[in-house]
């Protein structure tokens, strides 16, 4: 497969803080991006999504300059990235996989040491490091080395540190993935007062409720290349089929009967319901189906899909479904 090629002197686009056009990365002969589009306004919190080894990883790397592409322009706050020396611009920060710290000095010491090699002086890494462990829960500990922190610890120090930075962009991979659920909201509500003071965000994650509540659009990553980008609504919009709560007295045996009812899909939620997708037809005729086996229908009621069940859309949909929905160019 040919890589497409970009001119490398292309003028980004003013006020945009993230430009990505045609990214492009082989490994060996795998095509782990091929021609990667991404594009973040300043203030946006954007979600990336795919399967696992769809590329989402090896885009953040790219970004953040840790990978080096085959082709394609990357600009970050208006920077072209190949014009930068090899550290990152000021306000870009992030993390890609696990944060990394020196397991033998303390979780202060660390965020001291990145400071300086970030160019700041001692007085200037003093006054902002007490700020920003207390911002992500980690005064208690600030002390302790990381060799005895949890791998949610070790999350919460990767963000201080990306903290420092004062990001106007922040990238960050899988943010909340070793967190309980109280730290989970402590990072997301970080997240959301970044944007609003005009951070653009850029995160990728597995929990679809969490892009969902946090992002104001997407871009969704499958086999390298890109199937979508857009806000949730416009991927609402692209799906045709209409969504249904369903509670049934044998929701297992109506999961069984969904899969030969052609035209349908029924999905099980995280809140114990059924969604039932499909057309009114469709929809009818798995009804009347379901009383006829002696499975009464106890609640039906029409509901907006859910960012997870679009998602799977996407990726496993019927044959029918698949050909209904447009790709993103």
């Amino acid at each position: 497969m040919s890589l497409r090629l970009h001119d490398t002197m292309r003028v980004p686009m003013e006020g945009l803080a993230l430009e990505a056009r045609g990214v492009s990365k082989r490994w060996g002969s795998r095509d782990a991006l091929c021609g990667v589009d991404l594009i973040v306004e300043p203030g946006q919190l954007h979600g990336l999504l795919g399967p696992n080894g769809a590329g989402k990883t090896t885009l953040m790397r790219v970004l953040l300059g840790l990978v080096r592409r085959d082709a394609g322009d990357v600009h970050l706050l208006g920077a072209t990235r190949d014009s930068l020396p090899e550290r990152l611009p000021e306000g870009v920060a992030g993390f890609v996989d696990t944060p990394a710290f020196y397991p033998y000095l303390s979780g202060r010491k660390n965020l001291e040491l990145l400071s300086r090699l970030d160019g700041q002086t001692a007085r200037q890494a003093e006054q902002q490091i007490d700020p920003v462990l207390e911002e992500v829960g980690l005064s208690g500990r600030a002390d302790s080395t990381v060799g005895g922190y949890s791998a949610g610890m070790r999350q919460r120090l990767g963000f201080a540190a990306a903290l420092l930075r004062r990001p106007r962009l922040l990238v960050l991979d899988e943010p909340t993935s070793s967190l309980d659920p109280v730290g989970a909201r402590q990072l997301r509500a970080i997240a959301k007062r970044l944007a609003s003071e005009g951070v653009a965000v850029v995160m990728s994650s597995h929990l679809m409720t969490e892009v969902e509540e946090l992002c104001d659009t997407l871009t969704v990553i499958d086999s390298g290349r890109v199937v979508f980008a857009g806000t949730v609504d416009d991927l609402r919009d692209r799906l045709p089929a209409q969504v249904h709560a369903l509670h049934t007295s044998n929701d297992d045996a109506a999961v069984e009967m969904a899969a030969r009812q052609p035209g349908l899909r029924v999905d099980r939620r995280e809140d114990g319901c059924l969604e039932v997708s499909g057309d009114v037809a469709a929809l009818d005729a798995y009804v009347i189906a379901l009383g006829s086996e002696g499975i009464a229908v106890r609640a039906l009621t029409r509901r907006e899909r859910s960012l997870e069940s679009m998602y799977l859309h996407l990726f496993e949909p019927d044959p029918e479904d698949r050909a209904k929905v447009p790709m993103a160019s």
